[in-house]
């Protein structure tokens, strides 16, 4: 095991790790390996609901130096929450509940400056898709300050059913998108709230767009026509907080 890059590799030592109940954040299998002892392990990480991704030999290779038997994995320094338990558990706060959906954040230091500013401001849950986004690593805890540990993470399946599964739950959601007129300070953030973030490249997908209550933007008066997310999440939240401290 890389304490460095929390990177596993190898049959019996991600075996070993399993029985451990060390957390896996995300699992490369080599494409088209045939192995028995790796189906296996296999089944036995499936339990987990770990994310396995099956890879090209190039993509291990390049994920790890060492004899990685054709499996590598990348372990988590956080245990994950269901998304149904932080949410019943805000509900029943004293607190109106604050939830932040990252929707394909893909560089680790943003995620991690992204946490660090949600436990500043309160939020109650962070939910981010189980493929596709930054690996929970060491530069997270790193970037985070250390607020990795203090604030819940609930991975999912699917970005829109966590926000089906919001709004059933009677929390708001709202958009961080520039393809709308509707500022920020103009949306009423003291209800029940989940802000939807989206990647650093394309914000927020066009099909959870569909789905939210609301779309807000920022005003941008330069002549760049864009915020860093971890900024752009920081005013949403901020402003968050300034409307319920009124």
């Amino acid at each position: 095991m890389n304490d460095k890059t929390n990177t596993i590799f190898g049959i019996y030592p991600i075996k070993e790790a399993l029985s451990s109940q060390v957390v896996f954040d995300k699992v490369y299998i080599q494409k088209g390996i045939e192995s028995d002892k790796i189906e296996s392990l296999i089944k036995e990480l499936e339990k987990t609901k770990v994310t396995i991704n099956i890879v090209p030999f190039e993509k291990l290779n390049r994920l790890t130096k060492g004899n990685h038997q054709g499996i590598v994995a990348l372990t988590s320094p956080v245990a994950f929450h269901s998304l149904e338990s932080v949410v019943e558990k805000a509900l029943e706060s004293d607190k109106t509940p604050l939830f932040l959906v990252l929707d394909q954040i893909t560089d680790v230091r943003n995620f991690g400056a992204i946490l660090r500013t949600a436990e500043c401001t309160g939020v109650d849950a962070v939910i981010i898709q189980k493929s596709g986004g930054a690996p929970v690593s060491g530069d997270t805890v790193k970037t985070s300050a250390g607020a990795i540990f203090k604030i819940p993470i609930c991975k999912v399946d699917h970005i829109k059913d966590a926000i089906f599964y919001l709004q059933g739950s009677g929390i708001t959601t709202v958009a961080a998108t520039e393809h709308t007129s509707n500022e920020i300070y103009a949306v009423d953030l003291i209800k029940p709230l989940a802000i939807i973030m989206g990647s650093e490249g394309k914000g927020v997908s066009k099909s959870v767009l569909t789905l939210v209550d609301e779309k807000a933007s920022l005003p941008l008066l330069g002549e760049i026509n864009s915020l860093n997310v971890s900024v752009a999440c920081g005013a949403f939240l901020y402003e968050v907080t300034r409307q319920r401290r009124q």
